[in-house]
């Protein structure tokens, strides 16, 4: 009580004299460099010292920039007043930047005022950076601010109310090398539109309403970005000039059939993810199933291999499509291709060629046949219905790494013979009968391994047995049996295993020594014992959380002390009158 008197005066004094001074300076200053980020400014700040080169004043109050004298801004070279409350711009505040090179006015109101703001704009003749974004801009618009600035390199106009690229709109810029015209309403793009644009390499844009792309001439571009539009038919130009594109996003479109890419040789990433696309085998197109028509929809009477050009794509995303069928024969040239997805689609099978040229489905043997392998690493067929996956499967994918087949239905074999050993040569192979399980034993380079969620309900002696896998997902299969010898041939190579939310009780995780063992997620089972083969592994990781564990063997903890460096053990009953084992 006595502190609180004694203080009460100094309060008071403070409360009566008003708020204190505000230093000289909110911003933070280098001789060249001056923030002032969200300090509250009402206006341009033309107190700041000589020779400032950056100025940063975004999220602030700013409404005009406009002064008839700004001393010491000369030599500025960057300014960012993005986040204002921006709308008018005067010729004479510009005029006074004449070393101007990056101006960022993006989230603003410059649609207001843009007849006066875009002729002041005619005086930006060095700016080569120009944000726009998110400033209500309709097309005509856009196309004034824009329309002297011949030396400009880098243009954001994502976030208005543009709804067409009339012809001619990019006059002006010629030397334009980004653009970006993401999250507007662009329902058309007029024949020239991109014509003066000979240097540009990156366009973006997604987020609008295109549903055609016919007569795509770019052929300088390296990377396009099409992704969350309505296309439906997406064909490039013919002629001898190949295309330069690297990247090319169509994804969360309503493309039917892949794309039309005869010249994009140079191609790397090609994502068409979230799409409509049913099948890819040559043939198979209807222009009837178009929902809108189209002249060029006369081209797909023909016949064509669209892959066929594709000998650099490195990267292909077909997830969330509508296959039904893996066709190998569509790959095959594809050489380049190492990450392949064809996650959540329809597939429940895959498909060979044949000696007649056509398609066998899987539950034919395998025929000793030449069969071009594939080059892909990294396979994701996760969310499809796949029941089973023939030995020829894998004996196509020779250089396959990493494959996630959660959520199909597969049923691993029992390795057969000579594959439980430990010399490499084959084995042998018996199949079984009716073929409804998949061999998962001897496929020398596969390292990673996901059958997560496939209603697997008991693993097979020795099922992974000569494939050196470094980590396995058998997480999400309720009630799944893993005897002793299932992982029989992982005790040297196998250092993540997850049998998470399984709901295993202690007579169903019968773990062998896996001795190069560092991850295990063992949560969401009904353990009250850990299985007694871990005991030898160097653990640095261990989850079991949501059991029934009452207690932890102190000695087991003892051998994983010099490794382990995380334990998850919540949501378990453990008796608080053992609790010793938390001394080491």
């Amino acid at each position: 009580g006595c502190l609180l008197l004694w203080l009460l005066p100094s309060l008071l004094r403070v409360q009566s004299n008003g708020e204190a001074r505000p230093r000289s300076t909110p911003c933070q200053q280098s001789p060249t460099k001056v923030s002032c980020k969200g300090v509250g400014l009402r206006k341009f700040p033309k107190e700041l010292g000589q020779g400032v080169k950056y100025l940063e004043l975004s999220n602030n109050f700013i409404q005009n920039l406009s002064g008839s004298h700004m001393p010491g801004f000369g030599q500025l070279e960057y300014l960012d007043v993005c986040f204002n409350q921006l709308e008018a711009i005067s010729a004479t505040t510009l005029a006074q930047l004449p070393q101007l090179r990056s101006l960022l006015l993006g989230s603003n109101h410059l649609d207001r005022n843009y007849l006066a703001n875009g002729q002041a704009f005619h005086l930006l003749r060095n700016i080569e950076v120009l944000d726009l974004s998110a400033n209500n801009l309709e097309s005509h618009m856009a196309g004034w601010y824009v329309s002297n600035l011949t030396r400009l390199r880098v243009l954001d106009l994502s976030g208005n109310k543009m709804t067409r690229l009339p012809a001619g709109i990019f006059w002006s810029t010629p030397r334009l090398r980004e653009l970006d015209l993401s999250n507007n309403y662009i329902m058309e793009i007029e024949e020239g539109a991109f014509e003066a644009l000979k240097e540009l390499e990156v366009v973006n844009l997604a987020l609008n309403s295109l549903h055609c792309i016919s007569g795509f001439s770019l052929t300088q571009l390296r990377v396009l970005n099409l992704s969350h539009n309505a296309l439906e038919l997406f064909v490039s130009e013919e002629g001898a000039e190949p295309y330069l594109l690297q990247v090319l996003d169509l994804s969360h479109n309503r493309l039917l059939y892949f794309p039309e890419l005869p010249r994009a040789h140079y191609l790397t990433h090609l994502n068409l993810s979230n799409n409509l696309i049913a099948s890819l085998l040559p043939g198979s197109r209807h222009p009837g199933e178009f929902v809108l028509r189209y002249e060029e929809m006369a081209r797909f009477n023909r016949t064509l291999r669209t892959a066929a050009g594709l000998t650099h794509v490195a990267d292909l995303d077909l997830s969330n499509n509508r296959l039904q069928l893996f066709p190998f024969t569509f790959f095959h040239s594809l050489g380049s291709l190492h990450s392949l997805s064809l996650a959540m689609n329809c597939l429940q099978e895959v498909a060979r060629e044949s000696l007649a040229g056509g398609t066998e489905p899987s539950d034919r043997s395998p025929a000793p046949l030449e069969r071009a392998a594939l080059s892909v690493r990294s396979l994701d067929l996760h969310g499809n219905a796949i029941r089973v996956l023939p030995r020829w499967f894998f004996d196509s994918l020779p250089q396959l790494e990493k494959i996630d087949l959660g959520s199909n239905s597969l049923q691993p074999c029992e390795s057969q013979g000579s594959d439980r050993g430990g010399n490499s040569g084959g084995g042998s192979r018996v199949p079984v009968p009716g073929g409804t399980c998949t061999p998962f034993y001897n496929v020398p380079r596969l390292k990673h391994l996901s059958l997560c969620k496939n209603n697997i309900t008991r693993l097979q002696p020795y099922a992974f047995s000569q494939t050196s896998l470094l980590s396995l997902d058998l997480s999400g299969n309720k009630d799944l049996f893993v005897p002793k010898e299932a992982l029989g041939g992982l005790e040297f190579s196998l250092q993540k295993l997850s049998l998470r939310g399984n709901q295993m009780d202690d007579s169903k995780a019968e773990l062998p020594c896996l001795d190069t063992l560092k991850v295990l997620d063992l949560s969401g089972n009904n353990l009250s014992l850990l299985p007694t083969g871990l005991f030898c592994s160097p653990l640095e990781s261990l989850d079991v959380r949501n059991n029934n564990l009452l207690t932890l063997e102190k000695p087991v903890l003892a051998n994983w002390s010099p490794s382990l460096k995380d334990m998850s053990i919540a949501g378990n009953p453990f008796s608080c009158c053992s609790l010793a084992w938390l001394d080491t």
